[in-house]
């Protein structure tokens, strides 16, 4: 007896609505599990889960606060995956547009903040864009794989940063600890009124609506989605298949930077190791789990914040370890991915001859 699977013409449609739903119970049932072989009671464990990241307003409030970075990031590393450009490097840009941001704090530290809040953001949108444009030319120059560019990349631009914060960028009196001074009152966001939510939400909301546009309504979108078939299939329309590699990792890139500068500018208040949390690579997961869809990215991205903040309070109340978060994130993605598979392809059992 033999188990066949046979790719579909076209994705099962109720079983492309169920995956999300089925996959999030799946993954919610694991992590129930693993919290029981701790010796955790496990429903009371996803109680406060819940609780902590959507049972109050001011839990409401950090985790769309969180929401932020995640979202910018998914919905750049969404672009380049509609493509088929396997960007895992928005770590890496996150870290160059956090550094972009603090430089030009320390260049335009005296300015007005209607100045110094435009310089933070295309400096850190530049920062980020460039240093994605670095495994884009590796792989329409050179073709080189920009998984292995971008990963790679990561690395570097997090040590980058570090050797900034440890050496030349270094408070003098910090005590010792690795961060720059304090960013002055004008490089910080500006409040939404009667709340803790910021100017990020705004950019957030202005950056979806403007990528959904994109990718939808203009011409260029369209070639980005079809060159996504390949490069032959690409250069057999005479769309400029490398020119559309760059544009999309640039995109990509310089929303990694924003991101950064959010991490940066409000949540620290100055650059230190502390803001290279994981969005980059929590990023992926969203991007699969809302389908490259940059408004159903807004969902995932509140979604999986609510994980982490709700992990908190379940840190506080059970003593769970911190990385049982990663651990459900990961969960999460890949349930989702079998769930995809199952609903690409067709199974058949071949029984033999009787």
């Amino acid at each position: 007896m033999r188990l066949y699977a046979t790719r579909r013409q076209e994705p099962w449609f109720w079983g492309s609505c169920l995956v999300v739903p089925i996959a999030l119970a799946l993954s919610l049932a694991l992590c129930g599990l693993l919290l029981a072989v701790q010796g955790k009671p496990a429903l009371l464990g996803l109680a406060y889960l819940a609780e902590g990241a959507f049972g109050s307003t001011h839990a409401l409030q950090d985790t769309v606060l969180k929401a932020v970075p995640i979202y910018l990031c998914a919905l750049g590393v969404a672009v380049a995956f509609r493509m088929q450009v396997w960007n895992i490097g928005a770590e890496g840009q996150f870290a160059l547009g956090a550094v972009g941001a603090t430089f030009a704090v320390m260049h335009f530290s005296q300015s007005p903040s209607w100045v110094l809040l435009p310089m933070m953001f295309l400096c850190a949108g530049a920062a980020g864009g460039l240093y994605a444009l670095i495994p884009a030319l590796l792989k329409t120059r050179l073709r080189v794989n920009e998984i292995i560019t971008t990963l790679m990349l990561n690395y570097i631009g997090i040590n980058f940063l570090h050797w900034l914060v440890y050496g030349p960028w270094k408070d003098p009196t910090s005590f010792g600890f690795p961060m720059t001074p304090q960013f002055p009152a004008a490089a910080f966001f500006p409040r939404l009124p009667g709340t803790r939510l910021h100017l990020g939400v705004v950019v957030c909301v202005l950056a979806g609506l403007a990528v959904w546009l994109w990718l939808s309504k203009t011409r260029l979108g369209y070639e980005i989605k079809a060159s996504g078939l390949g490069p032959a299939a690409s250069r057999y329309a005479r769309m400029p298949y490398g020119f559309l590699v760059c544009l999309v990792m640039v995109v990509c890139g310089a929303l990694a930077g924003l991101a950064g500068l959010n991490e940066t500018a409000v949540s620290a208040g100055r650059l230190q190791p502390s803001v290279m949390a994981g969005y980059g690579y929590t990023a992926i997961v969203v991007a699969w789990l809302a389908r490259l869809n940059p408004l159903a990215i807004g969902l995932a991205a509140l979604l999986l914040a609510g994980l982490r903040v709700g992990v908190e309070a379940l840190q506080l109340s059970l003593q769970v370890p911190a990385a049982f978060g990663g651990i459900m994130e990961g969960l999460i993605l890949l349930t989702v991915l079998a769930g995809q598979f199952v609903t690409n392809f067709r199974f058949r059992i071949d029984r033999g001859p009787k």
